[in-house]
Formats: C-alpha cells, sequence, structure tokens
C-alpha cells in the first residue's frame, strides 16, 4: 500500500509563509508513476484543490493559490512539497498530500478518484 505522510503545518501569522512536505513510501510502488497533489478542508465545507505536478514536474495551481503557492517534488527523496507564502487568515485549513495512479499523468486537481491515495493531513492556521 502506497503511504503518504504529511508535515510542517503550524501556526502563522498573515503575510508569513510555510512549507508543508509529503513523504511517499509503499514497497513496489514507484512515485514517478503517480500524479501527486495537495488539496485543503475546512470543516463543514467541500474539500478545495490546490495544486497537481505530474512527473515532469508540470503544475497546475487553483486560481485562489496562483502566484502565491508553489507545489514541487523531489524524486530522489520521494517527496512532495508546496511552499506556501503570502498566507491569509482564509488559508487557516487540514491540508492533505495526494496520490493518484495516473501513470505519472495529471488531470483534475485533487481529490482525485476512488483510487486515490491521501495522508491523514496537517494543519496549517493563519492569525490576523
Amino acid at each position: 500500500q502506497v503511504r503518504l505522510v504529511e508535515s510542517g503545518g503550524g501556526s502563522v501569522q498573515a503575510g508569513g509563509s510555510l512549507r508543508l512536505s509529503c513523504a511517499f513510501s509503499g514497497s513496489g510502488y514507484h512515485y514517478s508513476n503517480y500524479c501527486m497533489g495537495w488539496f485543503r478542508q475546512t470543516p463543514g465545507k467541500e474539500p478545495e484543490g490546490l495544486a497537481n505536478i505530474d512527473e515532469d514536474d508540470n503544475a497546475r495551481y487553483a486560481a485562489s493559490v496562483k502566484g502565491r503557492f508553489t507545489i514541487s517534488r523531489d524524486s530522489t527523496k520521494n517527496t512532495l512539497y508546496l511552499q506556501m507564502n503570502s498566507l491569509q487568515p482564509e488559508d487557516t485549513a487540514m491540508y492533505y498530500c495526494a496520490a493518484d495512479p495516473t501513470g505519472g499523468r495529471c488531470g483534475p486537481l485533487p481529490p482525485f478518484g476512488r483510487h486515490e491515495r491521501r495522508g491523514q493531513g496537517t494543519q496549517v492556521t493563519v492569525s490576523s
């Protein structure tokens, strides 16, 4: 089974930055075969897809974070990152890493389909 573990969340003041990490593991599963992405969710609301990135480092962003957030992946470390700058209180949410076994290609932003794997999430809180 693929396992995803997020880290890097925390509390920050408005205008600050955080970098989230997501470690991918799983015997017999190859990181390069997965579209990777980030989404967030707050209680009572639908999940919001933020970004995805394919095996060739082609990235796609939601309009709400484009220009502020940067997704990247390190294939040598099987790790996904989300650099978040200019954070605002409305960015407060639980942030999840997701992996979709698409052969490395990406389509829509996460959450992905029924074959998706996701981590437990990491909380980001931005105060004004």
